[in-house]
């Protein structure tokens, strides 16, 4: 990884840039990356932070006194330029997590909109979308959405001209080349597609995030009546 820049990233990190495109291989690079570092957890790290094709390494400076970024750069820079080890990313080897996803349409206003650009039916549309093998490039926008890569290039389609002011929580939805789900109430420009009740962000929970960088993630379709039985059981 020779070809990885280390910039300084505010007073307290430190970001490395393995490349500036959205593409599947730089982002694997990426987790493996994180996982490499995690793995040796240096005293100075804080947090590890993964996007599509860069890695913020956040660091605690109570580690090393007043060289620990310098010496945070020293160790990185001697990482990057050493063998890579056989570390895969977190998630690589597990099953996909399961979405459950209601396509009624109340719950996807946009989807005979994104089927007539693609030139198939919503049916078609559910179906692809459902077959992906998705993986979660990073998580970020608001806590716990997933910016999800795996799409099918079908689906692809440009980001709304006017943003909604309010995309209810639980809405997936696809943005350009990308799928992903809104985990709060929020405005948005995606194109909603369908709705899980699965709470994205849950502030009381161990791990609030329901999904994690680096995560294989797949959509599974339900009807209304499976999204009321599972939306009563969350609330229960």
């Amino acid at each position: 990884m020779n070809d990885t820049t280390i910039e300084p990233l505010g007073e307290d990190a430190l970001l490395l840039r393995l490349d500036r495109r959205i593409d599947a291989d730089v982002n694997a690079r990426v987790h493996a990356l994180a996982a490499r570092i995690e793995a040796a957890r240096p005293a100075w790290l804080r947090e590890v932070v993964p996007a599509y094709a860069s890695l913020a390494v956040f660091l605690d400076d109570a580690a090393d006194g007043e060289n620990y970024l310098q010496a945070a750069h020293h160790w990185l820079r001697a990482l990057l330029d050493g063998p890579d080890a056989a570390c895969p990313a977190p998630g690589a080897e597990t099953a996909p997590f399961d979405i459950p996803v209601c396509h009624a349409p109340a719950f996807a206003p946009d989807l005979d909109a994104l089927a007539a650009h693609a030139g198939l039916s919503p049916r078609e549309v559910v179906a692809r979308h459902c077959a992906g093998d998705y993986r979660v490039a990073m998580v970020g926008f608001a806590p716990g959405f997933p910016y999800l890569l795996g799409l099918d290039p079908r689906l692809a389609m440009p980001r709304r001209a006017t943003p909604r002011t309010r995309v209810p929580a639980g809405s997936v939805a696809i943005g350009g080349a990308q799928t992903g789900i809104y985990p709060r109430e929020s405005p948005g420009g995606w194109h909603v597609i369908g709705r899980t009740p699965l709470a994205l962000f849950d502030a009381t929970r161990e791990a609030p995030c329901l999904l994690a960088a680096g995560q294989r993630v797949r959509f599974v379709a339900i009807d209304e009546a499976g999204f009321d039985a599972l939306s009563a059981g969350a609330g229960a």
